[in-house]
């Protein structure tokens, strides 16, 4: 039997190397890398984050799909104050888009973005909120053909706030003048829709984007994906509810029109 000596009989000397070992291979544990979308929906899924995803504006085509025979602009308007017969608009942002009768948005066809100079300095307020200033419209003049070419085959133009946007586009040119204005933020019922609030950026925000406010065609890329919103998923967009109430609404006004004259424009209270 051996002597527990015997264990110890094999100790290295001083000075000697000791070697050790393994059973097998130490493997590092490798993780496959996250992408950022990866990142996103593993915090939302644990229930404890809400992610906010950087509102990127959709493509422009140059041949739309078929199915889309209709043509929407949104507009959205940065001025110099709020009165439409003294203040003057400074940028002006226009998104075109097709879609069909039941409210189904198709595809971007264009989009025209522009700066215009002022018969007077910009409002230190409005370049706070803005961030337009004297130097960049400096020079700066918003090209009316382009704005044409956006609008004259629109068959309806919307914005947030029509009552804000429409005079100042219609008293800045006649490109607007005749056209069938939707307003998204009168004529969508957004708190039934479970949104808190009508701004833009409450509704983007709830609708888990964030984007550039207050730059006329991030606003409008912004407001389409909000309207774009539920599109054929669980309930109709809200551009579907924007679309069947404009209509309606503009049916009304040309039948009182017809029966009332100038009666109809304060009954039917044009946005």
């Amino acid at each position: 039997m051996a002597s527990q000596l015997d264990m110890f009989a094999s100790l290295p000397k001083p000075g000697e190397d000791i070697v050790v070992k393994l059973r097998g291979p130490l493997e590092r544990r490798r993780r496959t890398p996250l992408d950022d979308e990866s990142m996103a929906r593993l915090l939302e899924e644990s229930g404890s984050y809400r992610v906010l995803r950087k509102l990127v504006g959709r493509q422009i085509v140059d041949i739309p799909r078929p199915g889309f025979p209709r043509i929407g602009v949104i507009v959205d308007t940065e001025t110099t104050g709020l009165d439409h017969t003294k203040d003057e608009i400074i940028e002006i942002g226009a998104v075109a888009f097709t879609f069909d009768d039941e409210g189904h948005i198709g595809d971007v066809t264009g989009v025209y973005g522009g700066l215009q100079q002022p018969t007077v300095p910009i409002p230190p307020e409005i370049t706070r909120l803005t961030g337009i200033t004297d130097e960049m419209v400096a020079g700066q003049m918003i090209d009316v053909g382009s704005l044409r070419a956006l609008l004259d085959p629109a068959d309806l133009v919307i914005a947030h706030n029509a009552g804000f946007d429409r005079p100042f586009c219609e008293a800045f040119s006649n490109v607007f003048s005749g056209k069938a204005w939707a307003c998204s933020v009168k004529e969508v019922d957004w708190a039934t829709r479970g949104f808190e609030g009508t701004k833009l950026g409450y509704l983007i925000g709830q609708s888990g984007y964030f984007h550039d406010g207050h730059r006329a065609v991030d606003d409008c890329f912004a407001l389409l994906e909000v309207l774009a919103g539920a599109d054929g998923v669980t309930k109709a967009s809200a551009f579907a509810g924007l679309l069947k109430t404009s209509v309606a609404w503009h049916l009304n006004w040309v039948f009182l029109t017809l029966c009332g004259g100038d009666f109809a424009r304060e009954a039917a209270c044009v946005p």
